[in-house]
This record gives C-alpha cells, sequence and structure tokens, in this order.
C-alpha cells in the first residue's frame, strides 16, 4: 500500500523559506512522476512543481527560480524547498504520485492536472505572513 506523508510546512514572514518533504511508504515505482500541488482557501488545486523518475522539472511559473524540487532515492523522500516565500504561496501544499511507464512524458502532459495522479498526502499548510 503506497503512502504519502508530507511534513515541513508551518508559518513564516513573507521572504522567509520553507522545506517540504514527502516521504513515499510501499512506493516500489521505478518509473514515476511526482508533484506538489497547493490549494489556498476557494481556490481550486494547482499544480506547483514535478519532478519525474528521469530527474526531469517543471515548475508553475509564479515559483520559477523561489522553488526547487528534488529528490532522494534512497530514502524515496522528495523535496519541495521554497524560498522568498510570498503572501500568495499560503496554501495547503500536497505531494502526490504515480507510477507511469513513460515517466517524462506523462509528468509533462500531467503535472498540473491533479486527476492525473492517483497517490495523494493528507497536506501540510504553509502560511506566509506579511
Amino acid at each position: 500500500q503506497v503512502r504519502l506523508v508530507e511534513s515541513g510546512g508551518g508559518s513564516v514572514p513573507a521572504g522567509g523559506s520553507l522545506r517540504l518533504s514527502c516521504e513515499a511508504a510501499g512506493y516500489s515505482y521505478s518509473n514515476y512522476c511526482m508533484g506538489w500541488f497547493r490549494q489556498a482557501p476557494g481556490k481550486e488545486r494547482e499544480g506547483v512543481a514535478s519532478i519525474d523518475s528521469d530527474g526531469s522539472t517543471n515548475y508553475e511559473y509564479s515559483v520559477k527560480g523561489r522553488f526547487a524540487i528534488s529528490r532522494d532515492s534512497s530514502n524515496n523522500t522528495f523535496y519541495l524547498q521554497m524560498n522568498s516565500l510570498k503572501a500568495e504561496d499560503t496554501a495547503m501544499y500536497y505531494c502526490a504520485a504515480e507510477g507511469v511507464p513513460g515517466p517524462h512524458d506523462y509528468c509533462s502532459a500531467s503535472w498540473r492536472k491533479a486527476r492525473d495522479f492517483g497517490y495523494w498526502g493528507q497536506g501540510t499548510q504553509v502560511t506566509v505572513s506579511t
């Protein structure tokens, strides 16, 4: 049974940094697409960043240059380093994953689409104050 567990959220002032972690237990796919999504109150869930098993990444325009997605395959953990945080980054952040035969093409096409990911964590809250 696959289980994704996020951690690392919190409250920071604008300009601060946080690193989110997503530990994937029971996840044995060698080919995968993994994404970070966020959802603010009253808004739809949106893709923030993704990484596939080939190491290719995608970023939502507003976080490019501020956020970095990475992975540590040795312990099945994915990260989202968030720097220069802004008030508009405030949201619940979720990690999501899907095992796919063609990870690069799948991630490129699906990283913004929550419905294309079958495994989800419970979310971790990020609050940025001005």
